[in-house]
């Protein structure tokens, strides 16, 4: 049952897996939304099923969000539209599992330029934007992989350790000025994107399995009660508290295991 709360969320890569259903669990909490990707067919589809079931106002933006610029954009066009954004979701990402020295520069160099330049960039200006109000949530999708190096995920696995990391900072830092920044660490999950990361799925994996309602109900439970971040699902909690409670080499080479067979 929606509340009618009327603070805006802001969802990046909103056109499917979690994006999507970020959006449709703060419909149904009766949240405006501000739906972001690519895909505006997709966009397009969500917005008016999400009208239509929850009666919320939901803006659609097509944005490539590795262009920085496009962020920027993206940022200037809501202000002029009094969008205040209370609820920030960076949730867009991208992955891709090979060898290093395989992989194509391109290829390897745009999944920093996505998950980290511009998500820094989302986070610098909306942070400032919420800064001003006093108040704000801001949620950073990082992964399990954040803990770890893993073999044949080498790029995605540093790029998710940045985006852990500047969230335990940021939590602190802007905890000062009446905003939360929380970071979510999910493991493997039925969301897509897998396939789009051309990721084999070993049998450990599909024992890991988790469907995105759960992982999402529990970024959104953490990111409202004001955690620095969470893992979600028992096995996955298990998996981060091995790093801690493992030699290096013993546990990389437990998850290099499980990644690839």
């Amino acid at each position: 049952m929606a509340t009618n709360d009327d603070s805006w969320v802001l969802i990046t890569g909103a056109s499917s897996g979690f994006g999507e259903e970020f959006a449709r669990q703060y419909a149904a909490k009766g949240h405006p939304l501000v739906l972001v990707a690519r895909r505006l067919d997709r966009l397009q589809a969500l917005a008016e099923s999400l009208h239509r079931k929850y009666g919320v106002k939901v803006v659609v933006e097509q944005v490539n969000l590795s262009d920085v610029a496009a962020v920027t954009g993206l940022h200037a066009r809501l202000r002029d539209r009094a969008i205040a954004v209370d609820i920030l979701i960076n949730n867009a990402g991208h992955g891709l599992q090979g060898p290093f020295l395989d992989t194509q520069i391109d290829g390897a160099l745009d999944m920093v330029q996505l998950d980290i330049a511009s998500l820094t960039a989302m986070t610098r200006l909306f942070g400032q934007d919420m800064r001003g109000r006093g108040r704000g949530k801001i949620l950073l999708v990082a992964s399990l992989l954040a803990y770890y190096g893993v073999e044949n995920m080498a790029v995605y696995g540093a790029a998710k350790a940045y985006v852990l990391r500047l969230g335990d900072a940021l939590h602190r830092e802007f905890k000062r000025d009446g905003v939360t920044v929380t970071s979510l660490c999910p493991g493997m999950s039925d969301t897509g994107f897998a396939q789009a990361a051309k990721q084999k799925i070993t049998f450990a994996l599909k024992l890991l399995m988790m469907k995105p309602e759960p992982v999402v109900r529990a970024g959104i439970r953490a990111l409202h009660a004001g955690r620095m971040s969470v893992v979600p699902g028992f096995n996955n909690k298990a998996a981060a508290a091995m790093v801690w409670a493992t030699p290096r080499w013993l546990h990389q080479a437990i998850f290099a295991r499980i990644m690839n067979g």
